[in-house]
């Protein structure tokens, strides 16, 4: 479950992402909380999403550009360097009195630019660090990263808005990104795998779309995460609602609902890296898991129901996300890789400022519990399509059979029971 993280340079990078990557997670929960603070509005905080991530969509091929052409380590200093400047700035507003909502706006427009190298500089740093052999147990170790830190992060920003504010969370964020700097200065190079950079040349946007187009393989995960991460990933908007308007519970319901999907995040992580393999049947029945779980979980009664489903949905998403992202990069160039894996993000990410304004208004208007309900029904719609045009294109069905349990598998159409 843990074997590249026997490499030197994994290890280095692996605990420096630890220390930023809980900072980012309490500057997430304290921006969202702090929006709705300054306003009263879901919508508010949906802009706000909407605005970090809006980067991602308009100039994210073209990020997947640069960083196949750039070395990444320097790439990855310089766009670590500036959102701990972004978070040090919105500390600053905040602790001195001055914060407004478009002084939010702006740094999470800015957090979102740099988060268009930044995302594919790591997402394609891995391979050089661990090469072929470990690169599907580093994916998920990364991810299982990313939610321990979840698990952190919100608790200890609870902490802060309750005791001193939000500004502490935005300081703690912004110097948390000294660790990872320093971990990219203390990486050998002599100890990296060399992958080849794609050269300076014309028209590499369209043949990096052209590449992925060709490859089914590559096509389907990227559409089934891109309908998910539009619509059904919007947890900043579902969950500030619940905590302030169906259960009245505050910032520290906030944060625990945050800290229990982080627990099946993780969970989802640290089972994706012991399976070895990153199969499609196993993302779609994690997207139709996904799915159905927030419609259920939309219509709970009690706060302690609701913040228990947190843990099956946070397996579950996670489970999508890994399984997608491992099946793109195993299966890609790695001279593509950079622009493949922007294509990835920026459809999974890049699809939040058309999904959260839009989620962010139905929870404004309509209520929390059927904004919640809409973005599950979306998800689990968007996996039974794909899932049934699969079995068409392949001309397959599905055969449920009972060794010592049931067994789902796929077969020929026409093939004997």
């Amino acid at each position: 479950m843990f074997s590249s993280l026997r490499i030197r340079n994994y290890r280095l990078f692996f605990i420096g992402q630890v220390v930023s990557n809980t900072g980012t997670w309490m500057q997430r929960i304290a921006q969202d909380w702090l929006v709705l603070s300054l306003t009263g509005s879901s919508t508010a905080v949906g802009v706000t999403t909407a605005l970090q991530f809006l980067p991602m969509l308009l100039f994210g091929l073209y990020g997947g550009v640069l960083v196949d052409r750039l070395p990444k380590r320097p790439t990855l200093l310089f766009t670590q360097s500036a959102m701990g400047v972004a978070g040090l700035v919105l500390a600053v507003l905040t602790l001195s009195g001055h914060v407004q909502v478009w002084h939010v706006y702006v740094v999470a427009f800015a957090v979102g630019l740099a988060t268009v190298m930044d995302n594919p500089a790591r997402q394609t740093f891995v391979p050089e660090m661990v090469g072929p052999d470990q690169l599907q147990n580093a994916i998920s170790l990364n991810s299982a990263n990313f939610q321990s830190a979840r698990l952190v992060g919100p608790a200890v920003a609870g902490v802060l808005i309750t005791g001193v504010g939000t500004g502490w969370a935005f300081l703690f964020n912004g110097v948390s990104f000294l660790a990872p700097i320093a971990g990219l200065l203390l990486v050998r190079s002599r100890e990296l795998h060399e992958i080849r950079r794609a050269p300076r040349g014309k028209g590499q946007l369209r043949e990096g779309l052209r590449y992925v187009a060709g490859r089914p393989e590559l096509v389907w995960p990227i559409v089934l995460v891109g309908f998910i991460g539009t619509f059904g990933f919007n947890f900043p908007v579902w969950l500030s609602a619940y905590a302030d308007d169906i259960f009245h519970a505050g910032a520290g319901a906030y944060s625990l609902f945050n800290t229990l999907m982080a627990v099946g995040s993780l969970i989802g992580a640290l089972l994706a890296a012991r399976r070895g393999t990153a199969r499609l049947r196993v993302l779609l029945a994690a997207a139709l898991g996904f799915g159905t779980l927030e419609v259920v979980a939309s219509v709970a009664p009690e706060l302690w129901l609701f913040a228990l489903f947190m843990v099956p949905i946070g397996i579950f998403g996670m489970t999508v996300n890994v399984t997608a992202n491992t099946s793109v990069q195993m299966t890609t160039d790695p001279a593509m890789r950079g622009r493949v894996m922007s294509l990835f993000m920026m459809v999974f990410m890049g699809g939040t400022p058309v999904g959260a304004p839009l989620v962010g208004w139905a929870t404004d208007t309509f209520g929390a519990r059927v904004g919640f309900a809409a973005g599950g029904l979306v998800s689990l719609a968007a996996a039974a399509t794909v899932a049934v045009t699969l079995l068409r294109v392949g001309n397959q069905r599905v055969r449920v059979t009972w060794q010592g349990g049931p067994r789902v598998r796929l077969c020929p159409r026409g093939a004997a029971v």
